[in-house]
């Protein structure tokens, strides 16, 4: 065990869970101002869920012994984390840290993941509905993928009983391109066709954001919260995280000055909503590439990829899925950008040691990048639909039109982000009501004895 790489991984873990909450704030800021809390509730729901989900038998299931040829790790086999807890001499490692360090650092990426869906179903989903569908689909689907793509294990004799995706085919996704936005994304658009259209999507301007600095606030937590998130994945304190590190540097700012510029050439200005998301994108499409790309193509992918992404959020305009967030346009797009780029410039050089179209490897990579790319989007987008479609036809996944008209935050929280109607910390419980009704009768009460008072000193 080395000390120095198993501290890094625990403050990494840290800092990808802080990820969750800046994007809550992120998201938050993008709705309207009666769904704010909805929206924050979403991802803080899926960090209480998905924790307790994964200690049960969440890393079993993605980490624990091989079943079914690289399909599924053994759920029950580490059940509650057992046989990881050993602290002593005989701790078990994974690399040069402790097992149970590694336990900490991927169980932040499952919560991040599911968080990431809920952009899509902004304003008119019911909360328990959400923690269901999150749960099984954590289940069914980010637990199993996460196997696929992250498992590196080997048997006693050194041979690989890993992830079909990762170990077996052999793609390079260094941070979850695939386990992570592929499958968020295609299980965001999933739930938006089954969800279906807010009232006034594209028409009426209050779906705008309302909250510009929250947005740019949320984005600069997340890319804070990135370097763990990539650097982290290095699983030590060395030169491959550092490698990681400044490509995570580069291409986030490189694919905000393509945004705006696309901005810029398409609307005549660029905006800071444009900023924050052409961060998001960079963030996004590094995320597999980090290890596979010199620091110049980490520039090239994130102008790129900028652009790409600014175009895409606009397809659900153009196809009639109504993406609240722009989780598809984001995060699926510049999800599969980003994995298929490293087909074409993964230098050999480099940690990843793949070799790209652009360095002579011709098109082997490419292909496997995008076998992996495609079967994680069609798993999750089909999978997510069943669930979502199931969910909505039994106990109901959607809130009914009065209530979206209302605000989702009273109707399904009974509260509010913003105070403006004097009610007693913007909250919209019955006793709250109660009391404020209460304060009126004695301001009344006193006004009327007041003039009462006045007229008898007239009087006298």
């Amino acid at each position: 065990m080395n000390t120095g790489d198993t501290a890094w991984v625990l403050a990494s873990a840290a800092l990808v869970l802080l990820m969750t909450p800046g994007l809550a704030f992120f998201y938050g800021g993008m709705t309207r101002a009666k769904g704010v809390l909805n929206m924050m509730m979403m991802s803080f729901g899926a960090i209480a869920l998905v924790a307790v989900l994964w200690i049960l038998y969440g890393y079993s299931t993605s980490f624990g012994p091989d079943l079914f040829h690289g399909l599924l790790g053994n759920p029950l086999q580490k059940f509650g984390l057992e046989g990881v807890l050993d602290t002593g001499a005989n701790a078990p490692l994974v690399g040069t840290i402790p097992e149970i360090a590694f336990v900490g650092f991927q169980a932040v990426f499952a919560i991040i993941t599911v968080a990431l869906i809920s952009g899509a179903i902004a304003d008119r989903a019911k909360f328990g509905a959400w923690l269901l569908f999150a749960g099984i689909w954590v289940t069914l689907v980010y637990f199993p993928v996460a196997h696929w793509v992250f498992d590196f294990n080997k048997d006693a004799n050194g041979n690989p009983i890993g992830g079909w995706i990762g170990q077996g085919l052999g793609v390079i996704d260094f941070a979850g391109g695939t386990a992570v936005h592929i499958n968020a994304g295609a299980a965001a658009l999933a739930l938006a066709l089954v969800l279906g259209k807010r009232k006034g999507f594209g028409k009426d301007p209050s779906h705008r954001p309302h909250n510009l600095p929250l947005v740019m606030l949320g984005a600069g937590l997340l890319w804070f919260g990135w370097f763990g998130f990539n650097a982290g994945s290095a699983l030590g304190a060395n030169a491959v995280a550092g490698y990681a590190w400044i490509n995570t540097l580069a291409a986030p700012a490189a694919a905000t000055l393509g945004w705006l510029l696309v901005e810029r050439l398409r609307d005549g200005h660029a905006t800071s909503l444009g900023a924050a998301s052409g961060a998001v994108a960079g963030l996004v499409a590094i995320t597999p590439a980090c290890s596979a790309l010199t620091p110049m193509w980490s520039i090239v992918l994130g102008l790129l990829a900028g652009g790409v992404c600014a175009l895409a959020v606009g397809l659900k305009y153009k196809f009639g899925y109504d993406d609240s967030l722009d989780v598809v346009g984001v995060h699926l797009v510049g999800g599969l950008f980003g994995t298929l780029f490293i087909g074409l410039a993964a230098n050999p050089q480099s940690p990843a040691a793949g070799t790209g179209l652009f360095f002579g490897g011709g098109l082997e990579l490419l292909g496997k990048q995008a076998i992996g790319s495609f079967a994680v989007l069609l798993y999750s987008f089909v999978v997510a639909f069943i669930i979502g479609w199931i969910i909505q036809k039994t106990m109901g996944f959607r809130i009914p039109v009065e209530h979206e008209l209302d605000g989702v935050d009273v109707s399904v929280h009974a509260e509010t982000a913003y105070d403006f109607g004097g009610r007693v910390g913007g909250s919209f419980h019955p006793l709250d009501e109660a009391l404020a009704l209460h304060g009126a009768g004695q301001a009344e009460d006193g006004a009327r004895q007041s003039s009462m008072g006045n007229k008898l000193k007239v009087e006298a």
